[in-house]
Formats: structure tokens, sequence, C-alpha cells
């Protein structure tokens, strides 16, 4: 087989299955600068880094990736105004939803262990995350991380990463 063959058929394996990507926004999409708060839009949330917008729109547009919202902003709009503001920012979505309400302030480290323990078909994931805490997680879903530098975010490096980990197998524990 050619490598054309080969990367259709990596791509179509991605497509028919049902893949996430729990992504984080401050750090991830927003680098975090703690001496000047980041621009916002008039929707009133922080403008994206082109360069994670770029590596984002990547990532969807070769996995056909959902997005699940792991952000501690995540219900601070509803999913229809986070897909306008994806879409503001010029990220193709294909479909969008945000981990539970986090009534009890779960770290996030707790809330992702959650999402993982509750769901309900095997799905492939990759974690885009800044938090420290991820590294915590269980080796088998720690290589599933993707722990971007908070001040630079999610950049063109990840892109690679992410979609090997997007076509990986599951083998949790």
């Amino acid at each position: 087989m050619d490598n054309g063959v080969d990367c259709k058929i990596i791509l179509f394996s991605l497509l028919s299955c049902k893949v996430k990507i729990l992504l984080d926004i401050d750090g991830v999409m927003v680098p975090a600068k703690s001496w000047s708060p980041p621009p916002q839009l008039e929707d009133g949330f922080s403008i994206f880094s082109s360069k994670a917008v770029q590596a984002l729109n990547e990532i969807l547009s070769q996995s056909g990736a959902d997005i699940l919202l792991t952000t501690s902003h995540k219900h601070r709009f509803s999913v229809g105004q986070w897909k306008k503001i994806f879409e503001k920012r010029g990220i193709i979505i294909h479909g969008l939803s945000r981990l539970p309400e986090n009534k009890n302030y779960l770290s996030r480290l707790a809330e992702i262990q959650n999402w993982l323990a509750t769901r309900g078909q095997a799905e492939s994931f990759v974690i885009i995350d800044d938090d420290k805490s991820l590294n915590d997680l269980p080796r088998s879903i720690k290589e599933r991380l993707i722990q971007t530098q908070p001040m630079i975010g999610l950049s063109q490096a990840h892109v690679s990463e992410a979609l090997r980990i997007l076509s990986s197998s599951l083998e949790l524990a």
C-alpha cells in the first residue's frame, strides 16, 4: 500500500468512530499571562490564540472529533452559545458538549475520572489541558493527555500527537 491509501484508511477509521477532544480553554486556547488579562470579543469571552485555532482546526478536520469542554468556564454559556463562540473565532466544530456542572468543586482530575467512569460506550479521546493535577491520572489515561504550556497553549507541535492518540486503540484499566 502507498502512503495515500494508508492515510485514507486511518482517516476513515477516525471518522467512523466516535472520538472526543476533552478541551480546556485557559492555557490551551487562550495563553495564560498573569500580568495581562486576555482581550475579549463582544460576546464576553477571550480571543483565542491564532496558533491554537489553526492547530485545533487541523485536529478537528482530520479526526472528525467532537469537543467535550472541560474548562472551568464550561457552564458560563449554553452549548449553543459555546458553538457561536467557537465559530466566531474561526473554529469549525462537528459536535460540542460539556462535562456536568461542577457543583461540588471537584478538581479537573476528578471531573475527568468521573466522566471516564460514567460514559456508556467506548470512544477514543484525547485530553488537551494545562492542568498539572492531570499528571496524577492513571498511566493508561495519562498517555492520552497533551499537556500544554499555559503561556503558549495549543500549537502546531501538538497536532500529530493528538491525531496519533485519537487513532490509537483504548486500553483503559
